[in-house]
């Protein structure tokens, strides 16, 4: 669990230069785009948002197979090494709770989400049907090659029409819309959300809701978000306006909605999703179709830099230490070593500089001299009483890890 934790944890902070990187990205593939066709704009924001979802899993999942990192040799007395890594312990230390704020969001905003796919169940279960606008939504989906039966219910506590459910869909009508709007410009939405219907929008609206779930402490997802939603109505008031072959009656149709105000339903697909007058405009003076080499170019350009970026990222992270905590002698373990004899009797004195291993276990695996003393029988008995000691093993993220460390024996008389 704990490794979980901090897996995750680092996955949603990475995020944050990861975020950002695509969504600048996406930008400058968007404006290049700008001339292109709204279902080309539509499908690389859609990977653009899909990246956004793919980038942290990976880091993630790639975080839960990694092992600690050997320690660096670290020195006993004065622990220099572990100022350079004082910031990413704390950061570490406090992943649990910053995850545990992460998934009361996620819960919170989950729970929002339920209960908007709950009203609307609700409103399918309790909408009234009408035998006149049904005949004439299933004529419209027999001409746009609808297999399936795509229901129509009328509802009272409705601002503006909407396409829910996506193995047995229906397109939910306003009581007041239906009796107010003229008749050929009703049609026209129930056009539009059959555009809906036929390209399984709905599904891929509520995957995109997960991912403003998982990841919506970033703005460039709400960006990437917003921006799909409005390339979306763009590409079925294309397909409705293709199909009642008047462009000009869908934006009557918008326009009348944009006079009564009517508001969007976020869980379901509506007619008034986006900018209601740049659809107008697009739809009465459509914008001229270009070339896309130039934006293709481009976007092999920009991924090649994030895949850069994204290598130099992850070389200078295996630079960084992991958090630690540093191995600790119990001194109650240790014995005084032993004077050689020859030694003493010559008066021998000097400095020992070892470097030893301390295994996960707490015991001295094995020592190596860095710095004589300049004498071969004090370096031996300095390397005898390291031997002897224990030590409480170092950590990294709480498990314990084999690690080098050093220290010096000063042989003195007196």
């Amino acid at each position: 669990m704990n490794d979980i934790i901090h897996a995750a944890g680092w996955a949603l902070i990475h995020f944050l230069w990861q975020g950002a990187l695509l969504g600048l990205a996406a930008a400058a593939l968007l404006w290049l785009m700008r001339g292109a066709r709204p279902g080309a704009r539509y499908a690389m924001a859609c990977a653009a948002m899909l990246a956004c979802l793919l980038w942290p899993a990976y880091e993630f999942a790639g975080a839960l197979q990694a092992t600690p990192r050997s320690l660096q040799t670290l020195v006993l007395a004065g622990g220099g090494a572990f100022g350079q890594s004082e910031l990413l312990a704390s950061i570490d230390n406090r992943l649990p709770l910053l995850v545990a704020g992460w998934l009361a969001c996620v819960g919170t905003l989950a729970m929002r989400s339920a209960f908007g796919l709950a009203w609307i169940t609700r409103a399918r279960r309790n909408g009234s049907r009408n035998e006149h606008w049904q005949q004439c939504l299933s004529s419209l989906a027999a001409r746009l090659g609808i297999r399936r039966e795509v229901g129509l219910r009328i509802v009272e506590t409705l601002a503006s029409p909407i396409t829910a459910g996506w193995w047995r869909p229906v397109v939910l009508v306003p009581a007041a819309l239906a009796a107010r709007m003229p008749p050929e410009l009703l049609e026209a939405l129930l056009a539009h959300e059959l555009a809906h219907v036929r390209r399984h929008d709905f599904l891929l609206n509520l995957l995109q809701n997960v991912v403003e779930i998982l990841l919506f402490y970033h703005p460039a997802v709400w960006w990437l978000s917003r921006r799909i939603r409005h390339e979306r109505e763009l590409v079925a008031d294309g397909i409705a306006a293709q199909l009642t072959g008047e462009p000009r009656r869908l934006a009557l149709a918008l326009s009348e909605l944009e006079k009564m105000q009517f508001s969007s339903q976020r869980m379901a697909l509506a007619a008034d999703g986006g900018d209601l007058m740049q659809r107008i405009r697009h739809l009465l003076l459509p914008p001229e179709q270009s070339s896309n080499w130039k934006a293709a170019v481009a976007a092999l350009g920009l991924s090649a830099a994030c895949l850069t970026g994204y290598a130099n990222a992850r070389i200078d992270a295996a630079k960084v230490p992991a958090a630690r905590t540093p191995a600790v002698v119990d001194f109650k373990s240790c014995s005084k070593p032993l004077w050689p004899g020859e030694d003493l009797q010559a008066g021998h004195t000097g400095t020992v500089t070892l470097s030893f291993n301390i295994d996960e276990s707490g015991k001295v695996a094995g020592s190596k001299v860095l710095r004589s003393s300049g004498h071969r029988g004090l370096d031996k008995a300095a390397q005898a009483g390291i031997g002897k000691c224990h030590f409480k093993p170092a950590t990294v993220r709480g498990k314990p890890v084999d690690t080098w460390q050093k220290m010096q024996y000063v042989w003195t008389l007196e």
